[in-house]
C-alpha cells in the first residue's frame, strides 16, 4: 500500500490498521445497507479509515460505542457530543481527538445492545475470514460483548478496506476465537460474504495471557465474575492450564524478567511491558498479518 501510493494519514500504515486513500467514500456507503438503517447503537473501531463511519453514526442520530485503545481504560466509551453540534463539530467528535474529549465510559453493568459491529482489518477474504493486526484486539472486543451480553450471534459485522486488502485467506488459518465479517467495504465495492461460520460465543480464557490480564482492568472484571459464575477461567499460561503456552512475541528492546517467580505471580505489578509483548492470539496470527501485507504491497 506504501509503494503504490494507496496509503494515506497517518503513515507509515505498517502495525497499524492501514488507512487508505477512499476509506472515507468507502465508509459512507454503509448507510445503504440495511442492516445500517435500522441501528440505533453502533460500535466502530477507533481506526483511521473507520472515521467517516463514525462521522455517518453520528450525524444519523445512532448512540456510537467506541472501544478504549488497546481496552487499557474499560471496553468502549459512547461519543456524546455538545448539544446543537453542527456537522463540523460533529466530524471532530469522530476524529480520536474528538472520541477522548467528547466520551463518557460504558460500564460492565450498562444496559448495552449493539445493532452493528464495524472492525477495521489489515485483510479479509469475500468468504468473510479477516485479519487484523495480529494482537487480536477486535476479537476480544466482541468476545467481552458477548460476556457482557451487549451482542448476540445475529450482530452483523462490517469492515472498510482498500479493494487490495480483499485477498484470499486460508480458512485453516481461522481458530473459533477470530471475529469473521458480514459484509467488507471498500471504495468500489459492497461485498455480501454470507459467512455462515459461527462468531466467538464468548472469551475463550484459555487463549488469554496473564500478561494481557494483568494489562486490562475490565477483563480481570469479566474474568472474576465468570469466575463466580462457574465457569472455567483458567489462563493460557497458569497453573492448571490444558495447552503448552506459546512463547512471548518479543521486540530487540525488551528486558527479560528476572527471579525465581513466574506466571501471574510474576506478572502482579508489572507496568509498561512493550505492546508487542501481549497477545491474545497465536503467534501465527501476528505472523499471518505481516504476510498479508506483503502480499498487498505486491498488488499493483
Amino acid at each position: 500500500m506504501e509503494s503504490h501510493d494507496i496509503a494515506d494519514f497517518p503513515r507509515p500504515v505498517h502495525h497499524r490498521i492501514p488507512n487508505f486513500k477512499g476509506s472515507y467514500l468507502a465508509g459512507q456507503s454503509i448507510r445503504d445497507l440495511e442492516v445500517f438503517a435500522g441501528t440505533q447503537e453502533v460500535k466502530v473501531d477507533p481506526d483511521k479509515p473507520l472515521e467517516g463511519v463514525r462521522f455517518l453514526a453520528l450525524q444519523s442520530k445512532k448512540t456510537l460505542l467506541v472501544p478504549t485503545p488497546r481496552l487499557r481504560t474499560g471496553l468502549f466509551n459512547k461519543i456524546t457530543p455538545p448539544p446543537g453540534a453542527t456537522k463540523d463539530i460533529l466530524r471532530k467528535c469522530a476524529t480520536s481527538q474528538g472520541v477522548r474529549n467528547f466520551s463518557v465510559p460504558v460500564g460492565l453493568d450498562s444496559s448495552v445492545l449493539v445493532d452493528l459491529v464495524v472492525v477495521g482489518s489489515v485483510a479479509v477474504s469475500e468468504k468473510g475470514w479477516r485479519i487484523g493486526k495480529g494482537e487480536g484486539y477486535a476479537d476480544l472486543e466482541y468476545a467481552m460483548m458477548v460476556s457482557m451480553g451487549a451482542v448476540h450471534k445475529g450482530t452483523p459485522v462490517v469492515t472498510i478496506v482498500h479493494d487490495c486488502q480483499v485477498v484470499d485467506i486460508p480458512e485453516a488459518l481461522v481458530e473459533d476465537h477470530d471475529l469473521t465479517v458480514d459484509y467488507i467495504l471498500t471504495p468500489t465495492r459492497v461485498i455480501t460474504t454470507g459467512c455462515a461460520r459461527p462468531k466467538p460465543t464468548g472469551i475463550m480464557w484459555s487463549k488469554v495471557s496473564c500478561e494481557m490480564l494483568t494489562k486490562i482492568p475490565v477483563l480481570r472484571n469479566l474474568r472474576e465474575r465468570e469466575k463466580q459464575a462457574g465457569k472455567d477461567v483458567t489462563l493460557r499460561d497458569e497453573p492448571g492450564s490444558q495447552q503448552p503456552a506459546p512463547g512471548p512475541i518479543r521486540r530487540p528492546q525488551d528486558r527479560p524478567q528476572t527471579g525465581p517467580t513466574s506466571g501471574c505471580q510474576r506478572l502482579e505489578g508489572v507496568t509498561g511491558a512493550a505492546e508487542g509483548y501481549v497477545t491474545w492470539t497465536q503467534p501465527w496470527k501476528t505472523a499471518n498479518s505481516v504476510t498479508s501485507a506483503s502480499k498487498l504491497s505486491e498488488v499493483p
